[in-house]
């Protein structure tokens, strides 16, 4: 009898595990189970249309309808898993139109993402608070700005929070960040290299308020206005971007274990601790390559490398999740900026004794006319003086640098050997001395 194989989520995570177990197991009923209408798009592109970036929504779509049907992939979309039972291996679903079925399963994969976060604000049942998570959120947000919205105020200045901020700028608003902690992008960068970004942002006129709670949502039935940090702050747009949250209901409803980061729990084949149930993407854990403990990233990086081991051992076969390292990079107007492994912050939380090192330099040589400014920050372990992590930000050439660095992580090397290594020179494209490698001396010199 064919192989029956349910994924729950038909996102990064979701369709990278109908994709690989339909490509290991030709003969498997593979059916995927998503309450959006629209399926396989991606969500980091949100910010871009909202920009204008890209002309319309619908191009976000990575995976049209012909795909599934291509791959025989049975796509049941708009629809909602209200229970998994464990024990007699069956999912239970309801469609839009109300109609309740049971499916059985062999292998179960669980991506059901993450949801916007809203902590708990007097005043959060109001009207008018929106949040950027699906196709949906991101024409909302373009229709208030089509409407006439002239400014807008976003609580959290992480990725999506700046990057929607960057976009509606980009669309003649008036941009208010709002940040309860003392600097932007708290977990992506150290404070030095996050001071940077936020006074380049500053500059293209968004105002970035940081040691700042959200206290209260003022207004009627609507919101009209936020109390942050004792002040009222106006606008037309008010937009929730507290970061997200790992879906679990379903998984716990079921008795299946979370982990540490209360997320769902996992092994390096990215099983749960329940037999032929899998979980992937944002509601999964797995662990930090560095420190070995459980981390849940959130990144769509790794919600495909996920899915595609989970999908492989959905259909019989046999793959390893290799951990996170949670590289990621942006570009908020014209600065990008880029992590992988440890910041300095987290090395500390880690208890891991850390020396780094810093160097500002040029993306070409100094005279070239297009040079353009680039900082790079490493995160060094001071015993074994392996790197564990690397920020860098500049105007170009940051996310080629933040692989090759995140390589040299997963290699172990040493800032010893990385201030040894050969790399390329032409003043159009770099200069004479890779300002990694420059880095790299730099905490050569704090170790001697």
């Amino acid at each position: 009898m064919a192989r029956r194989i349910i994924v729950i989520g038909a996102n990064a995570a979701g369709v990278e595990a109908a994709s690989a177990a339909r490509k290991k197991d030709r003969t498997a009923e593979i059916t995927l189970i998503t309450q959006e209408k629209t399926a396989g798009y991606s969500r980091c592109g949100l910010p871009f249309v909202i920009g204008g970036q890209i002309p319309s929504f619908k191009d976000l779509i990575v995976y049209p309808p012909a795909y599934f049907q291509m791959l025989k992939l049975n796509l049941k979309s708009e629809t909602k898993v209200t229970a998994i039972n464990t024990k007699d291996k069956t999912v239970t679903a309801i469609d839009k139109t109300g109609f309740a079925e049971t499916l059985q399963y062999d292998s179960l994969v669980i991506a059901t993402g993450a949801d916007a976060f809203m902590p708990p604000i007097k005043g959060r049942e109001k009207q008018g608070i929106l949040s950027l998570r699906t196709i949906e959120d991101g024409e909302k947000i373009d229709q208030a700005v089509k409407n006439g919205a002239k400014s807008a105020v976003i609580m959290g200045a992480g990725l999506i929070g700046l990057e929607t901020g960057v976009a509606l700028i980009e669309r003649g608003l008036k941009v208010t960040v709002v940040e309860m902690l003392p600097q932007i992008l708290p977990q992506m960068l150290d404070a030095d290299m996050a001071k940077m970004v936020q006074e380049a942002l500053q500059e293209k006129g968004m105002l970035i308020l940081t040691g700042k709670t959200v206290e209260e949502f003022l207004g009627d039935d609507k919101v009209a206005a936020i109390m942050a940090g004792g002040e009222r702050i106006e606008a037309d747009l008010f937009i929730s971007a507290f970061g997200v949250r790992a879906n679990t209901k379903l998984a716990v409803d079921a008795g299946i274990p979370l982990g540490e980061t209360r997320a769902i729990k996992t092994n390096a084949r990215m099983e749960t601790d329940v037999k032929d149930v899998y979980a992937v993407g944002d509601c999964a854990e797995a662990p930090n390559i560095i420190t070995h403990k459980p981390t849940c990233a959130q990144l769509g990086t790794i919600a495909v490398r996920q899915g595609k081991v989970a999908g492989i051992n959905a259909a019989g076969d046999y793959a390893q999740f290799t951990g996170v390292l949670a590289s990621a990079v942006t570009r908020l107007f014209d600065t990008e900026a880029g992590v992988t492994g440890l910041t300095e912050n987290a090395a500390a939380r880690a208890r891991i004794e850390v020396i780094t090192g810093a160097i500002s330099s040029k993306t070409a040589a100094d005279y070239y006319p297009t040079a353009k400014p680039i900082k790079v920050k490493l995160v060094v372990e001071k015993e074994s003086q392996r790197i564990i992590g690397a920020q860098i930000v500049g105007g170009e050439e940051v996310t080629q640098r933040i692989n090759a660095l995140s390589f040299a992580i997963q290699k172990q090397m040493t800032v010893r050997e990385l201030a040894k290594a050969d790399t390329a020179y032409a003043p159009p494209l770099n200069e004479t001395w890779e300002p990694m490698v420059l880095a790299a001396e730099m905490v050569l010199m704090k170790l001697r």
